[in-house]
């Protein structure tokens, strides 16, 4: 493929508007802080850290997602020629798409490249925000991917985020979206440890515009269709988490755990209490959903470019 093909695309104002002022081209790359031991992007609203234990959490979360969703995609994608993942982490989704559409040029984009490894020769990655604008031409790709970035994108950026994924998919290409629930709700039955871990999570996710209270849960296919896209399909995929569930069931609540334990420093800095005192809360939140039978959501929408 050219290297035109990447060449940057100018992002719309109304998604533009949802960013702060653009910065010198040496300062925009995203630059890392700490927390102890945890490394995280500044001028960056992302909420979980990038350094090599989440890398090790990401590849344990696809293995994960991939059982919950009994494979690594819904949409009816066919034989795809360009597949485009957004948010690709470690690449492990990525790899595997292009495993199996050897005929295909897959991409993932992400902030930064977190994991050195020999990909796939039909594989690249380049780096980008989808916040910023996407840097591919209209209508590039057969499929295009994103999942798991409701920690990432603000709630006020996500219909025009949909969108611009929309502008780089082909007519008759498919876009598929994956995310958790993000109303506190949806842990049914939920217990106070659990709760408690919302409440202080909910209020630095608010403070950097990301969904606390459902609204993604509830907009996904909704956003789909203001893009334009036909064929629009939403899933709810019900899901028992804690050891009570089986083998599934424990792993998924490994996976919960340590993504709480990965967001906290950055919590537990915010309202001035000892870190362990959160990891102790999150402890509890798994004894509870062993004890509670706890249910868990998924959300999956996609939809097809006219």
């Amino acid at each position: 493929m050219p290297w035109w093909f990447f060449r940057r695309r100018r992002s719309s104002p109304a998604l533009a508007a949802q960013m702060p002022k653009s910065k010198p081209a040496a300062e925009t790359l995203p630059q890392p802080r700490s927390h102890d031991s945890r490394r995280y992007l500044d001028e960056q609203p992302y909420m979980l850290p990038k350094d090599l234990g989440e890398v090790n959490r990401l590849d344990f979360q696809h293995y994960v997602l991939r059982a919950v969703l009994r494979g690594n995609y819904l949409a009816p994608i066919g034989q795809p020629r360009r597949i485009l993942d957004v948010g690709c982490g470690t690449g492990q989704w990525a790899f595997e798409l292009a495993h199996q559409f050897p005929q295909a040029e897959v991409i993932g984009l992400d902030l930064e490249q977190v994991k050195a490894t020999t990909p796939p020769p039909n594989y690249r990655f380049i780096q980008g925000n989808i916040l910023q604008g996407l840097p591919f031409e209209n209508n590039s790709f057969d499929f295009v991917h994103q999942r798991l970035l409701f920690l990432a994108i603000p709630l006020n950026a996500w219909p025009d985020a949909v969108k611009e994924l929309a502008r780089v998919t082909a007519p008759g290409g498919w876009l598929e979206l994956v995310e958790l629930s993000t109303d506190p709700n949806d842990f049914a039955p939920i217990g106070p440890a659990t709760r408690e871990f919302f409440r202080l999570a909910s209020q630095v996710a608010t403070l950097r515009g990301f969904d606390t209270q459902g609204v993604l849960t509830r907009s996904l296919d909704l956003y789909l269709r203001e893009a334009g896209l036909i064929n629009v399909e939403r899933r709810l995929i019900d899901t028992p988490i804690g050891g009570w569930a089986g083998r599934l069931g424990s792993l998924l609540s490994l996976d919960i755990r340590e993504a709480w334990k990965a967001m906290t420093p950055p919590i537990a800095a915010y309202f001035k209490i000892p870190e362990q005192e959160i990891y102790d809360t999150i402890e509890q939140a798994g004894k509870e959903w062993d004890s509670l039978q706890t249910h868990y959501c998924f959300i999956a929408a996609y939809g097809q470019k006219p």
